[in-house]
């Protein structure tokens, strides 16, 4: 059960009299309605109140649920004063409620502001000290916007045209005990029945208080529900934050779980290793001579030497076949391009696709709403080309979102927020893992650049620091995550 259902459900048993025993020496609530109708008829004679026309008869058909026999349905018009006008000293400090200052959901509380009455007399709403206070416009009515006014300035106050206003007979009903009916589902759920207006303009209709019926119980018990009601409500409080909190560790959970299976993969701790598998050292000279073979070739640039990597840079321990590696030892990291100033991407097909970082999604890119370069400055960018085989990282706005370029947008124009990262004898799976783990995402955090526009710069990805399998257990480890990570994602 929710919070909210499980405070519903003790508002429906009080408003039914079953939070609490009866007991026949409280009396019963006919006895209260007639001295209720007495007072009534006191406060008309005095032209306190207005006299109102008879309301209809209660009809067995309106009843929703049985009530005790000591308690009465009554309509709410019968047993208080709706709507009530102040009349007051033009000069007098009032206090002034707009909507905003009054609490929603199973609160009671309100702030005000001080105003003359007469800047506030007229088109407001007016109340006083113990009424109660009902939204009675869309959405501030489901949100249980309702309050019973009290610390006004001079004991009066007007506010918002949106609320309806409910005032007690003499004390004879407990002002909280209609308070929580007015919270309670059964009267938010047949006040929406009662909608009238336009979509986003909807109230309750004019008449749906006047006529509401109302379970009334004898003035002592309604005084033991309250209390019961308030001595109930601090504990639904706490479990409502303990489940709070549960239901985010279980929404945390699959992607935590994701992320613990990846730190166990990067480690060397997700599947064993095995001597004939060789080593990362080997795998590492087999990159260095095949980089080699490509800068004499001149498709790549041969770069400055990359840092050595200290023992206090390393962040935790791998397998002794494995070895801790710069990614640009690995792998070239090449920039994308700006579009000249003053030219603009179109979405006429040139036959140049432009990606852009807003493209860059799930692992991959969206092709749902691609942009292309103008053929005119195509051949000024073609260098910056990105292949199937390659990884995009992001390196501003989203740093750090990685992913692989789908086959149809082989030989597409890279964006100058996103680099493109050129690998060669690794798995790809296996790479773009590992960079999405959480041990290189904080990396790229550290060293991204904080001043002004944040930025990862290229030099900064190179010296990343990644832990190196054997090629075999590369392809391994993605055969285990592509088991393991879509069981994550059922938990979701």
């Amino acid at each position: 059960m929710t919070p909210q259902e499980l405070k519903n459900s003790i508002l429906q048993l009080a408003i039914q009299g079953r939070l609490l025993s009866q007991r026949a020496e409280e009396g019963t609530a006919e006895e209260l309605y007639k001295e209720i109708q007495a007072e009534k008829q006191k406060l008309i004679k005095a032209g306190k109140i207005k006299k109102e026309k008879p309301l209809p008869e209660i009809t067995d058909g309106e009843k929703s649920f049985e009530i005790p026999q000591s308690w009465k349905w009554v309509r709410l018009g019968d047993v208080t004063a709706l709507n009530p006008k102040n009349n007051l000293d033009d000069n007098l400090k009032t206090s002034f409620i707009p909507m905003t200052l009054i609490s929603e959901g199973y609160t009671n509380s309100h702030s005000s502001e001080i105003r003359r009455w007469i800047d506030i007399k007229r088109g407001f709403t007016h109340f006083a000290n113990g009424d109660i206070g009902v939204a009675k416009i869309t959405p501030c009515f489901q949100n249980k916007k309702s309050v019973v006014f009290t610390n006004l300035e001079n004991g009066y106050g007007a506010g918002t045209t949106e609320l309806s206003v409910i005032r007690v007979i003499e004390n004879l009903i407990l002002r909280k005990f209609i308070l929580w009916f007015v919270k309670s589902d059964y009267f938010i759920r047949n006040g929406v029945k009662s909608f009238t207006g336009t979509a986003g303009q909807q109230r309750i209709h004019k008449d749906y208080l006047k006529n509401c019926i109302f379970p009334l119980p004898p003035l002592a018990e309604q005084k033991r529900i309250v209390a019961k009601i308030e001595e109930l409500l601090p504990y639904v409080e706490r479990y409502e934050k303990a489940y709070n909190e549960l239901q985010q560790l279980n929404k945390r959970f699959p992607g935590d779980l994701q992320k613990s299976v990846l730190q166990l993969a990067i480690q060397g701790r997700l599947v064993p290793q095995r001597a004939e598998e060789g080593t990362a050292e080997e795998l590492y000279k087999e990159i260095q001579a095949e980089k080699q073979k490509l800068i004499k070739a001149g498709k790549i640039k041969k770069e400055k030497p990359l840092p050595a990597i200290t023992d206090d840079e390393k962040p935790f321990e791998i397998p002794q076949s494995w070895k801790w590696v710069r990614l640009g030892e690995v792998a070239s990291v090449l920039g994308g391009k700006r579009i000249p100033a003053g030219r603009k991407l179109t979405s006429e097909n040139t036959g140049h696709i432009y990606i852009r970082v807003s493209d860059m999604k799930d692992d991959s890119v969206s092709v749902d709403n691609l942009m292309y370069v103008p053929k005119d400055i195509y051949p000024s960018i073609n260098r910056y080309i990105i292949r199937k085989e390659d990884i995009y990282i992001t390196v501003a706005g989203t740093i750090g979102r990685v992913g692989r370029i789908p086959k149809k947008l082989d030989g597409a124009n890279l964006t100058e927020n996103a680099d493109r990262i050129v690998f060669w004898i690794i798995n790809q799976d296996w790479f773009i893992n590992c960079l999405k783990s959480n041990i290189i995402q904080s990396q790229i955090t550290d060293v991204t650049t904080k001043v002004g526009q944040p930025k990862l710069a290229i030099k900064r990805i190179q010296e990343l620091i990644i832990p190196l399998p054997p090629l075999t257990e590369q392809k391994r480890i993605v055969a285990k995550l592509e088991e393991i990570l879509p069981l994550c994602d059922k938990l979701k």
